[in-house]
């Protein structure tokens, strides 16, 4: 089935990216893994060819795109090339929107030119040792004293953790309120008291630094605040159904990803005299694969006009969350198991589609909660 979502200006975006992706990250991205984080002179090269942040006003340096098909582009190529460790969406399609729509005027002149170049990189952190999908349990907690807020808690699971440079940081801010008591703070690199823990090891993604962060009194400026204070749960749901649908758009092509060399695959390997592709067992699995992918990239591209018009509600971003992320679990475990052994071999790249996709239920709210979610507007 053609794909009409993409004009010819978005093409031409996806190839220079692609381009970028080839010489900049492909041949370096083995590296990576081992050294567990992508090094910032990266992020500096993406910033200079207008690949982060585009959607950021022209008079910040952006080029005042705001069309999340873009999001899409970086976020297909990326998957496809299985470059898993670059946290360039978070940076662009998740924390920018927080300070674009509720950050003010010198906050954002403050900021964001320096994000769109990669000078400075950024992270959300919102998870807690004891805190996960269920965000109005956070403890760490913001003080007001004088002009600054006196941060303390602890935060686990931060994409971006070790090279981040800003941090959209989830606090309690009213410890009488739940939902009502939460604000967004941006805490900044240097700051006295804030820490970073180790470079958590994962059995995926093993090129993303991923890391604890502490705070110890750390002195928070009152201008830090994003938005209004006791606002920030209801910023964390206006965002979070794109971060979902950034999920969504990345499972299923990596999924695509993942089937495209596994039919290779069984066209080149031969038992009993054969291609295995040529056994019913194959094709038929194959073919499944096939249409359940097709499926919801269909659903995942009309989410993506939906979302552009102003209309994808966090039911219909939680349904492609969930959906497409357990398709993507039941095609890396088929397509591993059509590369027999050498599947489980990390010289072959399924095996890390394998495990780089393990997390995708989990993060961005658990799949139970996205459950959740299309069950309570169904009015359950």
């Amino acid at each position: 089935m053609n794909r009409t979502l993409y004009t010819d200006e978005h093409l031409m975006f996806r190839d220079a990216f692609r381009r970028f992706v080839e010489k900049e990250i492909v041949p370096n991205h083995e590296q990576w893994e081992h050294d567990g984080i992508v090094p910032r002179d990266v992020w500096q090269k993406a910033g200079s060819l207008g690949f982060l942040c585009f959607e950021a006003p022209e008079d910040l340096g952006g080029m005042g795109v705001e069309d999340y098909r873009y999001h899409a582009i970086l976020a297909e190529t990326l998957s496809f090339a299985g470059a898993s460790g670059i946290g360039f969406g978070l940076h662009s399609s998740i924390v920018l929107p927080y300070i674009m729509q509720f950050g003010n005027a010198e906050q954002q002149a403050r900021w964001i030119p320096k994000m769109v170049s990669g000078e400075l990189i950024t992270a959300i952190a919102m998870t807690e040792p004891a805190a996960g999908s269920d965000l109005a349990g956070i403890r760490t907690t913001a003080v007001r004293d004088g002009d600054h807020y006196i941060v303390n808690g602890q935060k686990t699971f931060i994409t971006n953790g070790i090279n981040s440079d800003l941090v959209v940081t989830v606090v309690r801010t009213n410890p009488e309120a739940r939902h009502k008591g939460i604000s967004l703070l941006m805490l900044e690199r240097g700051m006295e008291g804030f820490g970073r823990g180790r470079n958590l090891d994962k059995i995926g993604l093993k090129a993303q630094d991923t890391a604890e962060l502490f705070f110890d009194n750390v002195r928070v400026p009152v201008a830090n605040l994003i938005g209004e204070e006791g606002r920030g749960f209801y910023y964390l749901m206006q965002r979070l159904p794109q971060e979902r649908l950034d999920i969504a758009v990345s499972a299923v092509a990596a999924s695509e990803a993942a089937l495209a060399m596994t039919v290779r695959y069984c066209k080149e390997r031969t038992a009993f005299g054969q291609p295995i592709g040529s056994f019913q067992n194959s094709r038929f699995k194959l073919a499944e694969m096939k249409t359940e992918i097709e499926v919801a990239r269909v659903f995942v591209d009309r989410c993506i006009e939906a979302l552009n018009a102003g209309e994808l509600t966090a039911e219909e971003a939680a349904m492609a969350k969930w959906w497409t992320t357990d398709v993507q679990k039941r095609v890396m475990d088929e397509c591993l198991q059509l590369h027999g052994g050498y599947g489980y071999m990390l010289e072959y790249p399924i095996a890390k589609f394998y495990l780089d996709a393990r997390v995708q239920p989990i993060y961005g709210g658990t799949n139970e909660i996205m459950k959740e979610v299309i069950g309570r507007g169904m009015g359950l």
